[in-house]
């Protein structure tokens, strides 16, 4: 086979495999929802059990990388802190190489299985779970599908005359073979595609083990230093987590390196297949930079904060940080398309200010900081302003010539705006009173109402950033989910009212003290929620996708016509 030919099928069946990884890694996403990233951010487990949260995150989502810009997404929301982020990307990593260990078996017999259960799933039946869990079968196949087609596609190499040269070099030189690998998993924008396709060239007695050790163990370079790249624009607090994922994995990766330059490593034990040793060391690696990252995670915490210290600034330059600039350009009201596209920006920079006044209410709910309680609230000003700001910018957009669709949307976001600015108005004169009243009178929750409280506080925080996707995206599924997440929240809240309730008529001290507080904090959580969730109702309703009333018709059945949202 000439050599163009040979790297044109090559590149056509790891561009399959990228693809397919990330077919598997999107109809996950679209199941789950929020649900997986709530759970996810759950304050009370141990950084163990928040490590096998992740090995799970990266089985399903295929990807490490993945898992790291998600939990850098909550670092810099607060969610999550150090210690479990760090976890749950240690834990990723894990993950990650159970999943290589898994697509390295011979299981090409499953592919038509995959193939007709998936397309069934995802072409036949309307319900989303089970179109994603289609989605995702189809992944599966596609992924094992392009294997078999890199490994054909390399079959000719092993009689090229400038393999042998080619290997014998970089078997020479461990430390170059080390660095290509790395280059290559950073290149493919995943370590996983990465070590499969260099398992299959083992496999297919391409690449010698010696030397498919060396390019393993340089892509665990280079998949932590991708995950570093990819979130190189967050806060230096989040950034914090994948630099000491990089430190520890790439420190294990180079001794790894060493040891098994000095020492002949007992792989045969473990099973006689060339690749499969290749899977058991890449497993063996991951799980014991795990044990050790766990047990390091205060001593690398207090070194990454010396090396990366918080940018330091005055109270008014800190809050002033928090004020994003307006978006609303005078001058753009003469073309429609660009200034919807401002006032677009406007809201969705009033949503996310909105969002960093939440974000804190049950810290301060527990340490009662006035100065902080303080801040917090002046942001309900700048809410206040962008609010004004936004109803005039659409006014004098509305005297202009406007399409119907065009008038529709400018319309949708006066609505949320009015929504966001009522959604502050609960944060800055309601919950934030609260937090001083607490405080002032020395009030606790039980241990069940301060984890009912939270819980709720997590899923809201998850539902405004998946409300701040819709208004930008408008995107149908997302907006499906977000109006579920309300009918979810509204029943987390019910459920603690009567609970609360419970402990009441047990007669627990706690629980009489913090009676009021906790009630009208459940209160004011779902109305913020449903102000945000407003943003998708409006989008679904507009498509005809959900009911103007909940009202059951006369004649109509009990249970029927019940859901908001199919």
């Amino acid at each position: 086979m000439q050599l163009p030919l040979l790297l044109l099928n090559l590149a056509g069946a790891t561009a399959l495999l990228l693809y397919a990884v990330r077919m598997v890694r999107t109809g996950i996403e679209r199941a789950s929802g929020p649900a997986l990233r709530t759970l996810l951010i759950d304050h009370r487990r141990g950084r163990l059990t928040t490590a096998a949260m992740g090995v799970v995150l990266a089985v399903m989502l295929q990807s490490s990388t993945a898992a790291a810009i998600l939990t850098v997404g909550f670092a810099a929301s607060g969610l999550i802190g150090f210690a479990g982020g760090l976890a749950l990307l240690l834990g990723a990593d894990l993950g990650s190489a159970l999943v290589v260990q898994f697509l390295s078996f011979r299981l090409d017999w499953l592919i038509p299985l995959l193939l007709a259960a998936g397309g069934i799933l995802f072409l036949k039946l309307e319900r989303r779970a089970a179109k994603q869990a289609g989605r995702v079968l189809l992944g599966i196949a596609l992924v094992l599908l392009s294997l078999r087609l890199i490994g054909e596609a390399t079959l000719p190499l092993r009689e090229s005359a400038a393999l042998p040269v080619i290997v014998g070099f970089l078997e020479g030189d461990p430390v170059t073979a080390f660095l290509l690998g790395a280059l290559f998993a950073f290149a493919l924008h995943s370590s996983v595609a990465a070590i499969l396709i260099v398992v299959t060239f083992v496999s297919r007695s391409v690449v010698p083990l010696d030397l498919g050790i060396s390019l393993v163990l340089g892509a665990n370079l280079g998949g932590a230093l991708l995950a570093v790249w990819l979130t190189r624009g967050a806060g230096v607090v989040a950034r914090r987590i994948p630099v000491g994922n990089l430190m520890l994995r790439g420190c294990g990766a180079l001794a790894a390196l060493a040891l098994v330059q000095a020492v002949t490593l007992p792989l045969a034990v473990l099973t006689e297949n060339p690749a499969q040793q290749l899977v058991w060391l890449h497993l063996g690696l991951n799980l014991a930079i795990l044990l050790i990252g766990l047990a390091l995670v205060g001593p690398l915490q207090a070194f990454l904060e010396l090396i990366m210290p918080k940018p330091s600034l005055t109270a008014e330059a800190e809050e002033e940080s928090l004020r994003p600039a307006s978006a609303l350009d005078q001058a753009a009201l003469r073309t429609p398309e660009v200034a919807l596209a401002n006032t677009t920006r406007e809201v969705l920079r009033m949503a996310e200010l909105v969002e960093v006044m939440a974000r804190p209410v049950m810290e301060l709910y527990e340490t009662g900081d006035r100065p902080q309680i303080a801040k917090i609230a002046r942001l309900d000003d700048a809410v206040d302003r962008a609010f004004a700001d936004i109803k005039l910018y659409i006014a004098a957009l509305n005297r202009g010539q406007l399409s119907e669709k065009q008038k529709q949307r400018s319309l949708d976001l006066a609505d949320f705006a009015i929504n966001l600015e009522s959604a502050g108005d609960i944060v800055a004169k309601r919950l934030l009173p609260l937090a001083k009243k607490k405080d002032e009178f020395d009030v606790s929750f039980s241990r069940e109402g301060w984890g009912e409280l939270t819980t709720i506080h997590d899923r809201i925080m998850v539902n405004m950033q998946m409300a701040i996707n819709v208004l930008v995206s408008e995107d149908v599924d997302a907006a499906r989910r977000l109006v579920e997440e309300k009918d979810r929240i509204r029943l987390l809240e019910r459920n603690s009212r009567n609970e609360h309730l419970h402990r009441l008529r047990r007669g627990g001290e706690t629980s009489v003290n913090s009676s009021n507080i906790h009630l009208e904090t459940l209160r004011a959580f779902k109305e913020v929620n449903a102000l945000f969730a407003s943003v998708a109702q409006t989008l679904l309703l507009r498509r005809g996708l959900l009911r103007d009333t909940r009202l059951v018709e006369q004649g109509e059945p009990l249970g029927a016509g019940h859901s908001t949202a199919r």
